[in-house]
């Protein structure tokens, strides 16, 4: 048997969003205030729903547990985006960037679960009003958030556990701004034929379950808000949906884009562009589509302002 000696990389170079010097610092002061402006919104809505107990209900539960991926995953990627923006080499060691993929992939996931969660439980409170507090009560609550981070954890761990049984010896640069599996598998000179069989399998179920999750239930609610005879009350309701929709459809679309696509002929530069919407775009969007917008929302926001302004 014929022994080959490979040298195996031990440091990353992430290659970053562009390499035009002139994008640079333009770059770096969006991403920051994206950055800024995820953090404080997304905290901003964990804490009102912490201090306002009216909304200690399902809905806001969830509405919590989506802030807090959306900040985790910000925090993941964007800080050391940002050092690409002012360096000529952003180095990550190899655990650096395992850890970086297994909390990306963990929360990613654990998103794609939220999102089909929350549309289930617009489904039960529109469809089934009577029925909603039984079937959304506080243990079931409890137990689809624990199931979504569930299966955040188990695809993040079968996805790393097979990217560690991969040889890194082509090249050090991830052509990438973070440490995704995709440009990870092209640094590869070990055979990627189990990672793709694996990342094909678990991306079509983290991704057309939940899209398929809520598809149904939002037909269901469609149904419902067109029997509504109120015409104010059914554009409402409407105008909520589409923007719901649209964050999913941004969402979802971009995953799709980027992970259920051959190789062969995915671009990694396409896929940098797409990566950017569902890392650091939605999570910015989320607190003013799913909560900024909810009119109880709103009014706890007021209740809490008057509180402090009165001290």
């Amino acid at each position: 048997m014929r022994v080959v000696n490979h040298s195996t990389v031990t440091d990353f170079t992430l290659a970053g969003l562009t390499e035009k010097p002139e994008l640079q610092l333009p770059l770096l002061f969006l991403f920051l205030g994206i950055y800024v402006f995820t953090a404080v919104g997304n905290l901003g809505m964990i804490t009102l729903i912490w201090l306002s107990s009216h909304l200690h209900i399902p809905m806001y539960y969830l509405l919590s547990s989506l802030s807090f991926i959306d900040l985790c995953q910000s925090t993941v990627i964007i800080p050391k985006m940002l050092v690409s923006f002012v360096t000529e080499k952003n180095v990550i060691s190899f655990s650096e960037c395992m850890a970086q993929f297994y909390l990306f992939s963990a929360f990613a996931i654990s998103e794609c679960h939220m999102l089909a969660a929350m549309a289930y439980d617009r489904y039960v409170a529109i469809c089934k009003p009577l029925l909603y507090h039984a079937t959304m009560s506080s243990q079931v609550c409890c137990l689809m958030v624990a199931a979504v981070y569930g299966m955040g954890l188990v695809g993040a761990t079968a996805h790393t556990i097979c990217l560690l049984r991969v040889l890194f010896c082509k090249a050090d640069v991830i052509n990438h701004y973070f440490c995704d599996l995709l440009p990870l598998l092209e640094l590869s000179c070990s055979s990627t034929f189990i990672n793709e069989v694996v990342t094909l399998c678990f991306s079509a179920f983290n991704i057309f379950l939940p899209t398929l999750t809520i598809l149904i239930s939002y037909i269901f609610i469609i149904a419902s808000i067109l029997r509504i005879r109120s015409t104010a009350s059914r554009s409402k309701a409407f105008h909520t949906c589409s923007s719901h929709v649209l964050a999913v459809a941004v969402f979802f679309g971009s995953l799709s884009f980027m992970y259920l696509q051959p190789t062969s002929v995915s671009s990694m530069d396409q896929g940098k562009v797409s990566s950017v919407f569902y890392t650091t775009v939605v999570p910015m969007l989320n607190p003013l589509i799913y909560s900024l917008r909810n009119k109880d929302v709103k009014i706890a926001l007021n209740k809490i302002l008057e509180k402090f302004l009165m001290k």
